[in-house]
């Protein structure tokens, strides 16, 4: 290998095992290789602008934006009470309550860490007072949270289709079944253990009930019929609906339900902008690791390796899911998208794979790497909240990886899958 592969191979991954953030862990990489090998310095700040530059990326703040203001105007709550009303008197009822809401929220907030606080402050006190183990409810918040990458308007697609410039559109609509079969799969789960645990059920809400709080929910309930709609009826780009998502939580928080006050504001905007930081950090940094790669051809050389390491497209599928499971599991995923898109969309144009198929299927694994220990972004927003250590929540959420890694399979294998809402 050059040095420029050496330093963006092992150097960075010695930089992460020491544990130094992504985003600077790309960015001293990138440094390295261009005083090692003499190139110009300027290349750095020049692929930092360029790398954010893109009109799609502005999508990722307003979407956070939109999330923290839905749960601070307590539009959350409200779709919790209405999910509770529907669903309260089934096995394991509180568990489905938490699916159906978190399925909700992420159609509007594209992202899984707000998905999962948001469900989860709600859910996770009101199952423990009800006797459910706090590191399963933990699990189970922390796995319907991770529907949201899944869930269209999603984060992870928009950042996938900037890298893979390919319709964020159609990258929504191919994660819309892979997303309810998790959510279905999260169903079926919570259902036997209901059932096993033999666990006493609330009474039915009666139509009242159910009327009253569809009426007070309603407004949350318009959320995605707005977003969604705005989307697929031409109205807006994913982009725009974003900005639509953050005007009509505003609007309903401040001066329909009135639950949000003014001065709440300022904090909200902070929290919304310092995550987004976060995001766009990595993005952009890991704009010039992509160059270096390019220039080397890494992705073109990892192609051809692979090309006569597997002859079907069926071991080549298997081997980057494996690679790529392993990976998300102890790195942040999208500094995994970023840095290693470039190389994967190469290797799936050699073997013939369609490209928003082949997004599906990369979006599925980074939802799975967010719940998946020791380090999935997720795990921790959900200890946080639930007061959990690692290893008990890490023996809580299995059953749901394993899950999880069975609709990937299913993803992988039955393009169908992704496909079935694409014309």
């Amino acid at each position: 290998m050059s040095t420029t592969a050496w330093i963006l191979t092992v150097g960075f991954a010695s930089l992460v095992l020491l544990g130094v953030p992504f985003a600077f862990a790309i960015a001293l990489s990138v440094i390295a290789v261009l005083l090692v090998v003499g190139i110009e310095p300027m290349l750095l700040p020049q692929t930092l602008i360029a790398g954010t530059q893109s009109f799609s990326l502005l999508a990722i703040p307003f979407f956070m934006l939109a999330g923290e203001i839905m749960l601070a105007g307590g539009l959350s709550q409200r779709l919790v009470k209405v999910a509770q009303v529907f669903v309260r008197h089934l096995p394991g009822g509180l568990g489905l309550v938490v699916v159906l809401a978190a399925l909700v929220f992420a159609a509007v907030s594209g992202s899984a860490p707000a998905t999962t606080a948001a469900i989860g402050a709600v859910m996770i006190p009101a199952m423990v007072e009800r006797g459910y183990d706090r590191a399963y409810a933990t699990a189970l918040v922390v796995s319907a949270g991770v529907l949201a990458p899944l869930v269209p308007p999603s984060i992870a697609f928009v950042i996938w289709g900037v890298i893979a410039e390919q319709s964020i559109s159609k990258l929504f609509l191919s994660g819309v079944v892979p997303g309810l079969l998790m959510a279905s799969g999260m169903v079926v789960l919570i259902v036997w253990k209901g059932l096993r645990d033999r666990r006493v059920r609330e009474s039915p809400a009666t139509w009242r009930e159910r009327l009253l709080a569809l009426r007070e929910g309603i407004w949350a309930l318009l959320a995605p019929v707005v977003v969604l709609g705005g989307i697929y009826g031409g109205a807006f780009t994913p982009t725009e609906a974003a900005v639509a998502a953050c005007v009509y939580a505003l609007v309903v928080g401040l001066f329909i339900e009135r639950r949000l006050r003014w001065r709440e504001l300022p904090g909200i905007f902070a929290r919304a902008m310092s995550i987004s930081a976060v995001v766009m950090a990595v993005v952009a940094v890991s704009s010039g690791f992509g160059f270096l790669v390019a220039q080397e051809q890494l992705a073109t050389k990892l192609a051809m390796w692979l090309g006569t390491q597997f002859e079907s497209r069926w071991s080549m599928l298997l081997a980057l899911n494996l690679g790529f499971f392993a990976m998300a599991a102890v790195m942040d995923e999208i500094a995994i998208m970023v840095i290693l898109g470039p190389m994967l969309i190469g290797i799936a144009n050699r073997f013939g794979v369609d490209p928003i198929h082949f997004g599906s299927m990369i979006v599925t694994n980074v939802a799975i790497g967010m719940a998946t220990p020791p380090i999935g972004y997720c795990l921790f927003v959900g200890m946080a909240i639930g007061g959990v250590k690692l290893w008990p929540l890490a023996r809580a959420i299995l059953p749901f990886v394993l899950m999880m890694l069975v609709v990937l399979m299913l993803v992988t294998y039955l393009p169908s899958v992704s496909m079935l809402l694409i014309r």
